[in-house]
């Protein structure tokens, strides 16, 4: 597929321009990021390789490495690099916390903001967002990356931030690489013991959110976090 021969309106710059880029399919975005082709072969050719490299099509790219890019014919290590620059501003720009500090009044209005971010972790991250009393997240702090345990999670490690930003309340949120939500006796578990750690220091647990892929759960709207 040469780009130079496709009809004016169908070429993936001149299709941004006239029609914008919520139009462009993943392929065409890919295109133009690759700009020119290699050894023979088209910008559209190489990013429909790039898509096709995996089952998951284009959330591949979320949690790629430049080598593994690279190692198509025609891809190197800059270009590579270029497009995963690209993924993870897209990636930071869904997930940027507005400088005007919302007040979070539920749960969905975490899960909007850590969603892309961290649907395609491939380990689970634990993090804690500290609130202050406006309801404002003040400051966000990433107390571990692995599977949830006592010795990773213990409560000095999760409340010295809140402490010491004097946080009102606090929130966690992390993710299950396995995509559902869903808590686990671990997790239930954790939950409850920071709960009692932060009822101890005046720093009450509000929330904790578990992200799955496009889905998340409350521990609070399940009921799990009942005093």
């Amino acid at each position: 597929m040469n780009i130079r021969k496709l009809p004016e309106g169908e070429k993936p710059r001149e299709k941004l321009l006239k029609e914008g880029k919520e139009k462009l399919s993943n392929i065409e975005i890919l295109a133009i990021l690759i700009g020119s082709g290699s050894g023979g072969r088209s910008a559209m050719e190489l990013a429909a390789d790039i898509i096709s490299m995996d089952s998951s099509g284009i959330r591949y790219l979320a949690e790629c490495k430049p080598e593994e890019l690279s190692c198509i014919k025609g891809i190197g290590n800059a270009k590579a690099c270029e497009i995963l620059a690209a993924v993870e501003l897209g990636k930071r720009l869904a997930s940027m916390i507005p400088d005007e500090k919302p007040v979070i009044k539920s749960s969905s209005a975490i899960a909007d903001i850590f969603m892309e971010r961290m649907r395609y972790y491939k380990k689970e991250y634990f993090i804690s967002l500290m609130i202050n009393a406006k309801g404002q997240i003040i400051e966000e702090a990433e107390i571990s990356i692995g599977d949830l345990c006592s010795s990773t999670t213990h409560p000095r490690e999760v409340f010295v931030d809140a402490v010491r930003r004097s946080a009102g309340s606090v929130i966690f949120v992390h993710n299950h690489p396995s995509g559902d939500p869903m808590p686990s006796e671990m997790d239930i578990a954790t939950t409850k013991r920071l709960m009692e750690a932060g009822s101890i220091l005046g720093i009450p647990v509000l929330d904790h959110i578990i992200i799955g892929d496009g889905k998340y759960v409350s521990l609070r709207a399940m009921g799990i976090m009942e005093e």
